[in-house]
């Protein structure tokens, strides 16, 4: 089983909700990157969602595409991301990791080059932002290579035929994303989010996290109750767009164990 399968099976049986952080590898330097992750594990995040650094965020709003060009400034390229799950995994052998990115550098690498270095490094699953699920079956052959997971997403615009395309072929969880627009939206209509979630679980038995627009405990526990994960990314993120990098990680680790509260509360 894998780590993704294991640490979702564990929460189930515990009748948890999934804390998943998102962070921008090598923002603000990469120095900050792994020992953040390790505090906000200790802080109460169930899966990390690893952003590659990437020139054309096209998906990301201000507050993460900032944080990625702050990340290439900073001279973090996408195998340096992978070097800092390997450096994770000396200390933490159990937490699940997601890369999350884009489809260019990725094929500037190439599937497989890119796939075995990341599973070599302890990487448990792969979401590329601009790459549809249809069109994903040669690069998810070798992540199944590997035993990695493809993470999909879908939205409130995805058709039927697309939910159930996804349902049929997921892995790990499924990333549903509660706004129409980039991430760090303001707007989150819980209610219609709630709704469309429990169409995507009715067909499927692969977990359903949901991000964009949740950024405190009451956004986190209201969608909580309907999603199997909540998806925190620019809550976090946006610490180290106007603090000194040691009080943006005190900050971040502040609003991790805030949010896991607040899902603790729905036991």
């Amino acid at each position: 089983m894998s780590r993704l399968a294991s640490r979702f099976a564990k929460l189930k049986s515990q009748q948890q909700k999934a804390l998943v952080s998102y962070v921008m590898a090598g923002d603000p330097h990469p120095e900050v990157t792994v020992d953040l992750l390790h505090q906000m594990v200790d802080a109460g995040v169930d899966v990390i969602e690893l952003g590659l650094p990437f020139s054309d965020p096209m998906a990301d709003g201000p507050v993460i595409a900032l944080a990625a060009e702050r990340a290439l400034a900073g001279g973090t390229n996408t195998l340096d991301a992978l070097n800092m799950v390997k450096a994770f995994r000396e200390k933490d052998s159990s937490t699940p990791v997601v890369l999350m990115g884009y489809l260019n550098p990725v094929e500037v690498i190439g599937y497989e080059q890119f796939v075995a270095t990341a599973h070599e490094c302890g990487v448990d699953g792969v979401l590329l932002v601009d790459l549809p699920p249809e069109e994903a079956d040669d690069f998810n052959a070798v992540l199944k290579k590997y035993d990695m997971d493809q993470i999909f997403l879908l939205a409130p615009t995805s058709t039927d035929e697309r939910i159930a395309y996804v349902a049929q072929h997921a892995r790990g969880f499924i990333y549903y994303v509660s706004l129409k627009g980039v991430t760090g939206a303001a707007t989150l209509d819980v209610s219609e989010a709630a709704n469309r979630i429990e169409k995507i679980k009715a067909i499927t038995d692969v977990p359903v996290g949901v991000g964009f627009g949740i950024s405190d405990a009451t956004s986190a526990k209201a969608m909580g109750v309907a999603a199997d994960a909540v998806i925190v990314g620019s809550a976090f993120v946006k610490q180290f767009a106007t603090l000194a990098p040691e009080q943006a990680v005190i900050e971040t680790v502040n609003k991790v164990k805030e949010l896991r509260a607040a899902l603790d509360e729905l036991v």
